[in-house]
């Protein structure tokens, strides 16, 4: 059942900046969709109309079968949200700020209170949980996340969850994702951690220059991308880079790192080069490996935020 659908959604501010240009897509109940782009990609745009704080200039955002254009109020009542700004809970403790926002969204008192604990246990969260202070970055963020997910909407709208979150808290919150959309929410992951997302998304859109440059599972994608190996080197720096074999070809380059695709026939080719280049100290350490995701991110954003 799909739970939010976005058709050709087109947003232009003063000026002639172009925020969203023909944007569609769709999310259904039990999904976890990845939203990927660089900065001024159109994504907090996107998700502003999306929750009704922003009207469009053209199509249409339909959220559980409610016109979120014409019905706004209804719509934002099926959303809840994580912003990508820490929650603004000082002076009150963690505990406190959930369940006021899940009493808020109609949770009643016994079925709060045992979310609220779930999750306060599940984050690793229940030794700060009652302490009215001012939180630290990560602790702020869980909170957040938890304010979001204690008595979840419809559609669940993340915006890099996991900023300022350790690693091992970072993998509880993505089991916790997880969680929501096998109880049957449509979940909408804001995100610029290309890895992190790969491992928790079914389907993603990756966004540049206000337009969906390419949408599908990971691994669609990455069999779309046509190169099934990647060859990563790190340069010497007081060497000039070495010319890449004719079979490898060159994805991107920043700093030290070099990264380039192969096919599977000619990975004995780039493995003998790159042997060769560390031998002459041109490189100094170089791998192969299955194409990632962050590859077909790069294959479609250059890094000023255009496609490729």
């Amino acid at each position: 059942m799909t739970i939010l659908r976005v058709d050709h959604l087109t947003k232009t501010y003063r000026g002639g900046g172009r925020a969203n240009d023909g944007i569609s897509l769709d999310i259904a109940a039990g999904e976890v969709f990845g939203l990927l782009g660089p900065n001024g990609a159109g994504k907090t745009t996107l998700v502003s109309q999306v929750l009704a704080l922003l009207v469009p200039d053209a199509g249409t955002i339909t959220i559980d079968g409610v016109d979120a254009v014409r019905h706004p109020d209804a719509a934002r009542r099926l959303c809840s949200f994580q912003p990508q700004a820490a929650a603004p809970v000082e002076g009150v403790s963690a505990r406190q700020a959930i369940e006021i926002v899940g009493s808020i969204r109609g949770g009643q008192r016994g079925p709060l209170r045992a979310r609220t604990d779930e999750l306060l246990a599940a984050l690793d969260l229940v030794d700060v949980a009652d302490r009215p202070v001012r939180m630290s970055g990560g602790i702020a963020r869980l909170t957040g996340f938890c304010m979001a997910a204690v008595v979840p909407g419809r559609l669940v709208v993340l915006d890099e969850p996991t900023n300022d979150v350790d690693p091992l808290r970072r993998r509880a919150l993505w089991q916790q994702v997880r969680r929501l959309a096998d109880d049957g929410a449509a979940v909408l992951l804001v995100t610029h951690n290309v890895l992190e997302a790969e491992r928790c998304v079914d389907r993603l859109a990756i966004v540049a220059a206000g337009r969906v440059q390419a949408i599908g599972a990971p691994g669609q994608l990455k069999a779309d991308l046509g190169a099934p190996l990647r060859l990563e080197c790190t340069l010497d720096p007081d060497k000039p880079a070495p010319e890449l074999p004719a079979s490898a070809a060159l994805s991107a380059r920043s700093g030290r790192r070099l990264l380039a695709h192969v096919q599977l026939a000619d990975v004995g080719d780039a493995v003998a080069w790159a042997q060769h280049a560390q031998d002459a100290h041109l490189i100094t350490e170089f791998s192969v490996a299955a194409a990632s995701l962050e590859d077909v991110y790069a294959n479609w954003v250059q890094p000023e935020g255009a496609p490729a």
